[in-house]
């Protein structure tokens, strides 16, 4: 275990930072479960519990992740030499530096936490930009620009809790942020996933191609809705905004429609993604257009479904991938993926007014299923994380041909 720890963690940087998001999605939601249940008394939190705990969802699971995949994605879309170990062990120093100074925060104050979790991404916007900005084409800048806008929002987070001001808000501002950086992603990831299914099914190179316009109108309804939540937050006109937001993301599920590939655990998952993105913002804009609070339920389908499930299927894919191992057939994804899906829907129906009196063993239970699915993960990818290439690659590689 020492010896797979000191060498084959740091040949490629996603290593470290993919078993930090399964192991953080377990060990901070445990202690929101135990929160919840009263077995467990949080520390004093600026902000209070639920601020703490929708931060570590965005800013501490999926900044890991992030984190993890543009350190690994960008050097292969532009050719860069690879991440240094010591950059990447900086990183996972400051991002644990920002989770345990937000938990010590009552004592220590919010600045410390502010700094961690702040130089963190400006170090990863550091090690992506050169790349990004060298390369001829310019194709990903996407991704610095939406990192960019996170740091901006993070830092505006940070802000409303040191003058006492809405915090919440800040965080709902970069669950948009995440929504069009999953979309960003997957459209570059599941033109490969989805044209190798259907080459593998028809034996014919596949049609499938994820089009800008219907992405990028997607994108931009996004960004118009998070603005008007941010600076209009209970008005109706975020409420259609909402609606259109659901509408370019359904727009968007058409380019998906490839017939029995479709069912394909590579082609599935991430169209279940975009699906609990678009029920996700109709659910807010319903209630929004209603009077009815179904902000709670919208945006845990927003974070629970669509974050949750991208993030599998990326790690899922790209960790095995790039640790030189082929595609893993077996049931544990398609399990963990009914896991967290179920611990979205049910926790979307803790906070729907017809469940109300079983609004705390839903909670629990949905608690539970997150838990349940990332705990397959990590049993499941452990090795391949930790161990070394079983291809004799190097790095960040693709494994080679073991036909």
């Amino acid at each position: 275990m020492t010896k797979m720890l000191n060498g084959s963690i740091w040949l490629c940087p996603f290593r470290p930072f993919f078993l930090l998001t399964g192991g953080h999605a377990l060990l901070a939601m445990a202690c929101w479960l135990g929160a919840l249940s009263g077995l467990l008394a949080l520390p004093d939190l600026p902000g209070g519990p639920i601020v703490w705990h929708a931060h570590e969802l965005i800013f501490g699971f999926a900044a890991a992740s992030i984190a993890g995949f543009l350190l690994t994605a960008i050097i292969e879309f532009t050719g860069a030499p690879p991440v240094a170990r010591s950059t990447v062990q900086i990183l996972l120093t400051l991002w644990f530096g920002g989770r345990i100074a937000y938990l010590l925060a009552g004592w220590i104050g919010i600045i410390p936490a502010a700094l961690c979790d702040l130089g963190f991404l400006l170090l990863l916007i550091k090690q992506i930009a050169g790349p990004l900005w060298r390369d001829p084409s310019r194709r990903h800048l996407a991704f610095f620009h939406a990192l960019v806008a996170l740091i901006a929002v993070h830092a505006g987070f940070y802000l409303a809790l040191f003058g006492h001001g809405d915090a919440l808000a800040w965080l709902f501002l970069a669950v948009g942020l995440l929504m069009i950086l999953i979309i960003v992603a997957l459209s570059r990831i599941s033109m490969r996933l989805v044209n190798d299914v259907l080459e593998a099914q028809g034996g014919i190179a596949a049609p499938y191609l994820a089009r800008p316009p219907r992405r990028n109108l997607a994108i931009f309804a996004i960004g118009l809705y998070s603005a008007a939540e941010f600076l209009l937050p209970g008005n109706r006109v975020s409420g259609w905004l909402a609606l259109a937001a659901a509408a370019g993301i359904f727009n968007l599920l058409n380019d998906w429609h490839v017939g029995r590939a479709l069912f394909q655990r590579w082609v599935i998952i991430p169209y279940l993604v975009y699906w609990c993105m678009a029920l996700g913002y109709a659910t807010i804009g319903l209630g929004l257009l209603a009077g009815g609070n179904l902000s709670s339920a919208g945006h845990h389908l927003l974070l629970v479904g669509a974050v949750g499930l991208s993030i599998l299927i990326v790690m899922a894919v790209a960790g095995r991938m790039h640790s030189g191992y082929r595609l893993d057939h077996r049931r544990w994804l398609p399990a963990a993926s009914a896991l967290l899906l179920g611990a979205a829907l049910t926790r979307v129906a803790a906070g729907l007014a017809a469940f109300a009196s079983a609004s705390t063993p839903l909670l629990h239970t949905a608690a539970t299923l997150w838990m349940a699915g990332w705990g397959i993960y990590l049993a499941y990818s452990w090795r391949v994380l930790c161990g070394p290439r079983p291809d004799g690659g190097q790095g960040c590689d693709e494994p080679v041909d073991l036909r």
